[in-house]
């Protein structure tokens, strides 16, 4: 059940209480020097901020979150909202918790955002959540206290939406470990799992059987050997000479037949596409995703362009060829160009 929005406190609160204790003090003393400072007050203040939020914190899987909210509206308010956030961890010292504390809205200017807790992974876990709710918006000021204090600015979206304060109750409600980070999800699986479903699936090859199946004139079937490794990988170990080029985040719009971005040897579902990655893993998964596609024909190399330069296969490693393919659709001049393209 929600807990009711903790009582914001103003400057004004805050001055008429000093001048409260200070009438009260000449009453009984019989003369005109306040018994308190402005800033004793305010460091109460902060006290009664900092224990009304505590009181109305929920415990979620064995975490206090709360939220803390102020209206003063002074020069200094980052300080007085770290006057409450000490008064919070320190009231909290021995307990899991993560709060957040900050000015109540609507906002009409940049406001200041703290968020604490009992360790570094929640204070971590809120920021992240943080700059995912106030996208764009997040000033980051520093993060301190061993992590365990996140300080931010939040430039305003709309100064007549107030749905700021539900967001700072969200993030913190969503921040704690609700599973068991041991325990996986039911239905989730490993990725060895993955890949071991995906290669059951194939006919994997080796690269002496891939490139056999290169130069064999006896398939009925056209084959293609296709390079998924980003250019980092080409650059840094090589590739194989006239090998295609399609990297991996776009292997299935050049493949599949119903695709206007398709190449145009993609226009059958009998292709043979031997795809490789650097050591033989990511290829795999391709290789299954090209099957999802319906080219049921395709497969990968096993061990991929590590084994396949071990094997003494012809490699091109001073002038990597790179024949990647833009992310178009099909133009009837599209062979041409890419043909006379440097």
């Amino acid at each position: 059940m929600d807990s009711a929005p903790a009582t914001p406190v103003s400057d004004r609160q805050v001055t008429a209480i000093s001048k409260e204790k200070t009438a009260s003090a000449t009453a009984q003393n019989g003369n005109t020097r306040p018994s308190r400072t402005l800033d004793s007050v305010r460091e109460q203040v902060a006290v009664g901020v900092a224990v009304r939020a505590i009181s109305k914190a929920q415990d979620i899987d064995g975490v206090k979150v709360g939220v803390a909210l102020t209206l003063s509206s002074k020069t200094d308010l980052e300080l007085f909202l770290r006057h409450v956030v000490s008064k919070i961890k320190h009231s909290l010292i021995l307990q899991q918790f993560v709060f957040v504390v900050a000015p109540a809205g609507p906002h009409n200017s940049k406001w200041p955002l703290i968020i604490v807790g009992s360790n570094h992974i929640l204070v971590q876990k809120a920021a992240t959540l943080a700059c995912a709710k106030f996208l764009g918006r997040v000033r980051i000021h520093d993060t301190v206290a061993n992590g365990t204090r996140w300080v931010a600015h939040i430039t305003p979206e709309n100064p007549s939406d107030p749905s700021d304060d539900l967001v700072l109750w969200d993030i913190v409600r969503k921040t704690p470990r609700i599973l068991d980070p041991l325990v996986p999800p039911a239905g989730s699986r490993g990725i060895s799992e993955i890949l071991s479903a995906a290669r059951t699936r194939l006919e994997r090859l080796s690269p002496a059987q891939a490139y056999a199946e290169l130069h064999s004139p006896h398939l009925n079937e056209p084959v293609v050997l296709v390079d998924i490794r980003p250019i980092a990988q080409r650059t840094e170990f090589g590739s194989i000479p006239d090998a295609l080029v399609i990297e991996r985040n776009v292997l299935e719009w050049r493949f599949d037949p119903r695709s206007d971005a398709r190449l145009p040897i993609a226009d059958r579902y009998d292709l043979r596409v031997i795809v490789f990655c650097q050591e033989g893993y990511t290829s795999s998964l391709a290789a299954a995703s090209l099957h999802d596609l319906g080219l049921l024909n395709s497969t990968d190399v096993i061990g991929g362009f590590k084994a396949w330069k071990e094997s003494g296969l012809p490699t091109d490693i001073n002038n990597p060829t790179d024949v990647n393919v833009p992310v178009t659709p099909i133009s009837p001049n599209w062979a041409r160009d890419w043909l006379n393209s440097p």
